[in-house]
């Protein structure tokens, strides 16, 4: 893309959210991974778009799709030989120190028995959005909350199989997942601190399960929460886009390992691992795109991926990214 076209339109997506910001009008707003293409629609406006969210609860539509009851889902991954080449590529960056944490993502091909907007209707996520035909996203991941002036943001980072025999006990001990998930932590500590003041972590690793088509998950998080001005609200754009692309979704040092990423993944990620949330007027709540499915021309691709860090093991990094091609169930 033309650079001057890129600033533009990132330049009117700050501007755009910080006017409705300053006039507490509602917005939605859906940003991609490498701020190419973000998005910024008034609430009125949705009703001439095909675009459906659900935010923690706050939607703009009524449950009244009918929904097949069995979901049929086969995985098309890439070989483990292709995965391969891509983690020897990160491993050998993290070796020479110019990454130490990178989340190495892929697309899977999948065939599955629901369109777009079942597969929206039949999951259950934190954070929902189907976006025309394009993609539907059900993510588990908090990207950042504003609420009387506090900004707080949720990394999530460790999953294993709920059903392992000390599953939990398991992912908390391992060093490889203590590391990465630290690293992140670390890395939007010092995000927020470019927006807030007083940023800790409230919370360092704490478990949640997830339940899906074919198991149930564990996924390990963080809380961290800093002070923002009283008149946040004039700043919405300016404050997100300086924190984006998110670190749990990119890696550290941020602006290196986007590089390492876009060079290794041979892939347009698109709106996989951008994010999206809404303005209420006077909060802000947002989630990361992950678990993500995209329809082009060649049917239907499962955007999904891990962090890899100097401990990773490349088979399981390759298990885990299969592992999360899911759909969550109802």
């Amino acid at each position: 893309m033309n650079s001057k076209l890129w600033l533009d339109k990132k330049s009117d997506a700050i501007n755009q959210m910080n006017h409705l910001g300053k006039n507490k009008i509602p917005f939605l707003f859906i940003i991609d991974f490498e701020l190419l293409n973000p998005l910024v629609f008034k609430f009125d406006e949705l009703k001439n778009e095909e675009i459906l969210f659900d935010i923690n609860g706050f939607k703009n539509y009524k449950n009244n799709f009918a929904i097949k009851k069995n979901i049929s889902l086969k995985k098309i991954p890439l070989s483990i030989e292709q995965y391969e080449t891509a983690f020897k590529k990160v491993l050998e960056n993290i070796n020479y120190g110019n990454s130490y944490l990178l989340n190495l993502t892929q697309p899977t091909k999948i065939e599955i028995n629901l369109c777009l907007k079942e597969i929206f209707f039949h999951s259950t996520a934190r954070y929902k959005l189907l976006y025309r035909d394009e993609f539907v996203v059900f993510s588990p991941e908090i990207f950042i909350k504003i609420s009387d002036n506090r900004i707080s943001t949720y990394p999530m980072k460790g999953t294993i199989d709920a059903s392992i025999p000390n599953a939990e006990k398991i992912i908390l001990d391992n060093k490889k997942e203590l590391a990465e998930h630290s690293t992140i932590v670390d890395l939007l500590r010092n995000d927020l601190s470019i927006v807030a003041k007083n940023v800790k972590v409230e919370k360092f690793r704490y478990v949640e399960k997830l339940k899906t088509n074919e198991k149930d998950l564990l996924q390990v998080s963080s809380e961290i929460s800093g002070q923002l001005p009283e008149n946040f609200n004039e700043n919405i754009g300016s404050i997100i886009f300086s924190l984006l692309p998110a670190g749990s979704i990119s890696g550290a040092p941020k602006k290196k390992t986007i590089e390492i990423i876009k060079e290794t993944e041979k892939y347009n990620r698109g709106y996989y691992t951008g994010i999206f949330g809404c303005f209420d007027g006077n909060t802000l709540d947002s989630g990361v795109m992950i678990r993500f499915i995209e329809k082009n021309n060649n049917g239907y691709f499962y955007k999904s991926g891990g962090g890899i860090t100097a401990y990773s093991d490349m088979t399981s990094e390759y298990n885990e990214l299969i592992d999360k091609v899911y759909v969550p169930l109802t």
